[in-house]
């Protein structure tokens, strides 16, 4: 026994494999962004901690507050404990099995009374101790380690995974969180808006009554009052419904005692990210780390499918003791043994060996697509994130210009109006236009902060809190 378990091994780990090497593609993606990024000053996006990113301390708060409660976040973890235990299985399958057992047998034979009246029963006592292996299949032709690399690399892309659902829970806390702040922000601008309307409607009563206005203007005035009560509606749902999006993400209610928050446009976001070339990605992003983890876990799995058309070869073997009394049962004239090697040839699967080899090469063609697709959407990514953060600053100085002229204009409408030179309806569409061109700055402060988010995900920021 002491000389057939160190045989077993050595065959199993001397095996040949019929697994190729993996040949990764070449990235489906130009070797620079279109947009440059040499002024970029600060660190790599992906070593870059999440409280670095975001200096909101009330957002910090709720960031951790997500990672230890979010319950997609707990799944994907759980995920991974569930591929590491059947990678454990399937290396299991590597090493032989060894068991041992211990066994009474207590047999009565009948008297034989034909040959002998006065013949009693036998009874027979047989004692027995063994260590044994059973069906243990030397991998002569590396199926069992292939099958043991496929589960590695599937435990690997789910590490991964969840990798990549920390930083997808990171920048969506974020963003659910300005989404909040800018419902919010939206809210008591329709207030503070609400409020100014409703005081022009008393003062085109009041020039009513003095019959220096008609029924006209406080026609216009009531139904821009109107407007007003609706859209404030309109608002307070809409915040609502953030603050739900909000608490679904953190996976709890959130405590009382949160720090207080800051407005958009003094959020410390940081904007200007490091993005070096489309290459890193392939080592930042953990998604792409699992679509190739994935395609390394389909490499393997032909290779197995290979192994399956050449004979395997399983050995079954037992040591031990055996007697008919307790007391002798260790004696060296009791000692027992079994050797029982088995191989077994394919000769007709009906074609169900091919199926499976061509089956584990369709899926190995799957994952290579995949992962070119992990590649380009990283890319795209990029190259938005970096578009817009090109553009969305120029674009916040222009609308607050706007905005600017639009409290100019309304001021002077308002003047224009109570001295009785211009009618109601100038008055009207220059607060109308104020109201947008306010409504419109806020939207843009909100996609800054929401562009700066995506670009971190996308260089795989999010892992490390600082």
């Amino acid at each position: 026994m002491k000389a057939l378990l160190p045989l077993a091994l050595a065959l199993s780990v001397s095996a040949c494999s019929l697994t190729q090497p993996l040949r990764k593609p070449e990235p489906p993606v130009p070797a620079r962004y279109a947009t440059a990024a040499a002024d970029d000053a600060n660190a790599n996006a992906a070593d870059l901690g999440w409280r670095a990113m975001f200096g909101d301390r009330r957002l910090q708060s709720l960031i951790d507050l997500a990672l230890r409660n979010n319950r997609d976040l707990r799944l994907a973890a759980l995920n991974v404990e569930a591929a590491e235990a059947q990678y454990g299985i399937q290396r299991a399958a590597r090493l032989p099995s060894v068991d041992a057992g211990a066994g009474l047998t207590r047999q009565r034979s009948p008297a034989n009374r034909e040959t002998d009246p006065f013949a009693p029963a036998a009874v027979q006592n047989q004692y027995g101790v063994n260590v044994g292996v059973s069906a243990f299949e030397i991998d002569l032709f590396g199926r069992v380690r292939a099958l043991s690399d496929a589960a590695f690399a599937r435990y690997l892309a789910t590490d991964h995974g969840r990798r990549a659902a920390q930083i997808a829970l990171v920048g969506a806390v974020a963003d659910a969180y300005f989404a909040e702040r800018l419902t919010r922000e939206q809210l008591a601008l329709a207030e503070r808006t609400q409020a100014d309307w409703r005081q022009s409607l008393a003062l085109a009563r009041r020039l009513k009554d003095a019959q220096q206005a008609g029924g006209l203007d406080v026609a216009q005035a009531e139904g821009q009052v109107a407007s007003a009560d609706a859209d404030l509606e309109a608002r307070t749902r809409a915040a609502e419904q953030a603050r739900n999006a909000l608490r679904l993400l953190l996976g709890t209610e959130p405590p009382e005692d949160l720090p207080e928050p800051l407005p958009l446009d003094r959020q410390p976001v940081v904007t200007r990210l490091a993005t070096g070339l489309p290459s890193e990605l392939l080592f930042r992003r953990p998604d792409i780390l699992q679509a190739e983890q994935q395609l390394q876990a389909a490499n393997a799995d032909i290779g197995a499918a290979r192994a399956a058309f050449f004979p395997r070869l399983s050995l079954t073997t037992s040591a031990g003791f055996l007697s008919p009394g307790m007391r002798n049962l260790f004696d060296g004239g009791q000692h027992a043994w079994s050797f029982a090697p088995q191989i077994n040839i394919p000769l007709f699967q009906g074609g169900r060996l091919r199926a499976e080899l061509r089956l584990a090469e369709v899926r190995k063609s799957s994952a290579v697509a995949e992962y070119e697709r992990a590649i380009q959407i990283a890319f795209r990514e990029v190259a938005d994130g970096l578009a817009g953060r090109e553009t969305f600053s120029r674009q916040i100085d222009a609308q607050a210009r706007a905005v600017a002229s639009a409290e100019r204009r309304a001021d002077l409408s308002g003047q224009r109006y109570r001295a009785g030179v211009d009618g109601r309806l100038e008055l009207l569409d220059a607060q109308r236009q104020l109201y947008a061109a306010q409504q419109g700055l806020l939207d843009l402060r909100r996609g800054e902060l929401s562009n700066a988010i995506a670009l971190y995900k996308a260089l795989g920021g999010g892992l490390t809190e600082k």
